[in-house]
């Protein structure tokens, strides 16, 4: 218990997680599959270690019921799975990251895991920006991960499509058609990694003016301008459009906090429910001219191709699907040649909705769709009810109560084109947001 309440070895061990889910590409493509996996175990069983000795402050029946619910019909998906290996891997893969999300959350308060999130968002858009600029100034030209991905063979193509780089060497092209990827690799994944930096750099800045003097006010502003930069040269659509709604999201939350009175509070409430509704029908309306805007063609960027052949398999299993894998196996059928997109084997359907139906089925999607909402709701009551004191008193308001529902609005945005919200940092946040908010840590924010 001495070693949990040593502040070094609780920012370390916070600081390695975010880094493995946030920037595990990095580590893969530098030091390996197998360093990265072995990295993965010690955290994940490290984090098991965290839960046994602090059993007391926990329960499985304490746990959200959606949550249970979606893991448990996952885990026992293997048993109809087409691919029951992969599914037994993909398990592990899961679990890893359910202890993960619960450890932090039984151990850390928001205000710590917001501290040692933005310590991390730092270092990965540091070295991501000084990588690109290596690349640009010294290397002069694209270049490849130093361990080559699974599945994939460099010699199969005549002409290595753009998305097997580590870095394009576009740094100096972003204000025209250039990407930067960073450390990870991959231009959207920094985009969206920006855009949670981006998130805590400014709630880190407004939690000052409070009295938490973990960021310095020039600091705090530079690194916001890093973000914003570092966004931009993503050139990310997908991003572009989280960025909207989580502004939107973020003043919503501010109106609502600002609605002393039960009168007041219904009719910001109603305000709110027309705009959303007006804005979803002008985005409907004028698709064809915002894709434009942003850069995107009629198919989404190959998207609505990788969509349709995913689609056309669920349909031959709707129930319940071919079985939980979350990542998908490049070496297993069907995902060998499912689906291509510029000659590279995709591995998602770049759409955790239309990836769930096919794992899962219709059952699955169900019980994700319940998990999801069942977090939204609670992340905005935690955003928008003033917190209680000790003593029952109504308490202020704390710019750190406001990470749940602006992370998840960021990644509910993502999840229309991309899968990470079933992996990796996406599903880590997902568990943590559900356990967290449900546990009822109100005090917690602040602390």
């Amino acid at each position: 218990m001495r070693l949990i309440g040593n502040q070094g070895v609780r920012t370390a061990f916070l600081a390695l997680t975010f880094v493995l889910l946030l920037a595990g590409d990095a580590v893969r493509f530098t030091f390996g599959w197998w360093t990265f996996g072995v990295l993965g175990v010690a955290m994940a069983g490290s984090s098991v270690w965290l839960l046994i000795v602090q059993r007391d402050r926990w329960r499985i029946a304490g746990l959200p019921y959606p949550l249970l619910a979606f893991l448990a019909f996952a885990t026992v998906s293997i048993f109809w799975s087409y691919y029951p290996a992969s599914t037994a891997l993909g398990l592990l893969s899961t679990w890893l990251i359910v202890f993960s999300g619960l450890a932090v959350a039984v151990t850390f308060s928001w205000a710590e895991i917001l501290r040692c999130f933005g310590l991390v968002l730092r270092w990965i858009l540091g070295l991501s920006l000084l990588f690109e600029l290596f690349v640009s100034l010294v290397i002069r030209g694209p270049i490849l991960p130093l361990f080559t991905q699974p599945g994939v063979d460099y010699s199969l193509y005549e002409k290595l499509p753009k998305m097997l780089y580590w870095s394009r060497n576009e740094l100096f092209e972003v204000f025209h058609e250039g990407r930067i990827q960073g450390i990870v690799g991959n231009a959207n994944n920094l985009g969206v990694i920006a855009l949670f930096a981006l998130i805590v750099f400014a709630l880190q800045l407004a939690e000052r003016r409070g009295g938490d003097r973990t960021v310095g006010r020039w600091a705090g502003w530079f690194w916001m301008l890093v973000a914003a930069a570092t966004l931009v040269f993503t050139r990310s659509a997908t991003v572009t459009v989280a960025l909207a709604g989580v502004v939107l999201v973020a003043a919503a939350i501010l109106l609502l906090r600002r609605a002393d009175t039960a009168r007041a509070r219904a009719f910001t409430w109603s305000g709110i429910a027309l705009a959303v509704v007006a804005g979803s029908v002008i985005l409907l309306t004028f698709r064809g001219v915002l894709l434009g805007l942003l850069g995107k063609d009629a198919t989404f960027t190959g998207r609505f191709g990788i969509w349709a052949d995913v689609s056309a398999l669920a349909e031959q299993r709707p129930a319940a699907g071919w079985g939980w894998v979350s990542y998908w196996m490049p070496w297993a059928e069907p995902f060998h040649d499912l689906t291509f997109r510029n000659g590279v084997r995709q591995l998602q359907a770049h759409n955790v909705w239309i990836d769930v139906w096919f794992q899962l089925g219709v059952i699955g999607v169900i019980l994700f769709a319940v998990l999801v909402v069942s977090v939204v709701v609670r992340s905005v009551v935690l955003a928008v009810e003033r917190p209680m004191t000790a003593a029952r008193i109504p308490g202020e308001y704390t710019a750190a109560s406001l990470l749940p529902a602006l992370l998840l609005t960021a990644l509910l945005v993502q999840s229309v084109a991309e899968s990470r919200l079933i992996v990796e940092y996406g599903f880590f946040f997902l568990v943590l947001i559900a356990v967290k908010t449900k546990s009822g840590d109100r005090a917690g924010v602040a602390g």
